[in-house]
């Protein structure tokens, strides 16, 4: 018998936050029976055609033809609607009972939040998209809202990063029920290039998605960081550039980027490693020198504490032809 999944929609969506998963879970086929290893359903608040963020539409069925129905796996997509959607509380309700039915339930992108609207994330762990966390932390302090990875499975509700990470996580689920081999085999047959673990980094631009200085008052001190890597970048350094005493660039630096300076300097440093990775041939312990991390160890310490994998795979996996 088909196990039943259902993707949760509503106008706004984001096409690619429903086609990749969508696409893991179609075309497979039980081995003995030759049926589908799946039942596939595109629910939303009312039924019918439903927009996406592209010239395409959808075809749904009611939400309240579902809330009665035993359900496999319920996933709620993201989109720029979802706020609006979340705002609906017959909606939530419906959800709500649609995930007390359903043997597991998960999100993609932003769409975390009608997941959190529902109390399905309530004491749990959630990713979203990088840029989402914030007013999904915000508007939901039971949830803990952690930044980096790919995905995340709390007992059986699973949360994705950013609209492909939800390709990640469907291959996750699939790996769940019909092994790890299958999963492959279908990365494979999507051309994707690996099934990634969930603890992996979104692999997000990281100043972009950490640093809050919208006045742009350490900007031309970021530039100068980054343009002097391999030298002495210690808070003496930076708050004499600055014509600042340590204890005032400190705790200014702070309380306007949301970073310790040290950490900043981390970060620029691993993310320009992570782009000569992508776009040169020089080797990982020329790198290390030229980015201010001494030696080869630090480097990849630290690579591997930001992005989640080592310099050496990530090149594997990212370098341009």
């Amino acid at each position: 018998m088909a196990d039943q999944i259902v993707f949760v929609v509503y106008p706004g969506i984001t096409l690619l936050d429903l086609a990749g998963p969508l696409n893991v879970f179609s075309g497979l086929h039980q081995t003995a029976s030759g049926e589908a290893r799946y039942d596939i359903a595109l629910v939303s608040a009312e039924g019918g055609t439903v927009p996406t963020d592209v010239m395409i539409s959808v075809e749904t069925d009611a939400s309240a033809d579902w809330t009665d129905v035993p359900i496999h796996t319920l996933i709620t997509i993201g989109g720029t609607g979802v706020y609006a959607a979340a705002a609906d509380s017959a909606f939530i309700a419906k959800i709500r009972k649609m995930a007390q039915n359903a043997a597991r339930v998960g999100s993609v992108c932003n769409g975390a939040y009608l997941l959190a609207a529902a109390g399905c994330l309530d004491h749990r762990r959630a990713a979203t998209h990088w840029d989402a966390v914030k007013r999904l932390q915000d508007d939901f302090p039971k949830v803990r809202v952690e930044v980096d990875p790919v995905y995340i499975n709390d007992g059986g509700v699973w949360t994705s990063a950013g609209v492909t990470a939800g390709i990640d996580m469907a291959l996750a689920l699939l790996a769940e029920d019909l092994g790890r081999d299958v999963a492959l085999r279908r990365a494979q047959y999507l051309v994707t290039y690996m099934v990634r673990p969930g603890g992996q980094s979104q692999f997000s631009a990281v100043l972009e998605r950490q640093c809050a200085d919208r006045s742009g008052t350490f900007d031309e001190l970021h530039a100068w960081i980054a343009q002097n890597l391999a030298d002495d970048l210690r808070v003496e350094q930076l708050a004499q550039y600055q014509n600042m005493s340590v204890r005032s660039f400190y705790r200014a630096y702070v309380s306007t980027v949301g970073l310790t300076p040290a950490k900043t300097v981390e970060t620029i440093r691993v993310d320009t490693a992570r782009e000569l990775l992508e776009t040169t041939k020089t080797g990982v312990k020329a790198i290390a020198v030229r980015c201010g991390f001494k030696n080869e160890e630090r480097l990849r310490r630290a690579f591997t504490r930001h992005v989640g994998v080592t310099p050496t795979e990530y090149r594997d996996r990212f370098q341009s032809a």
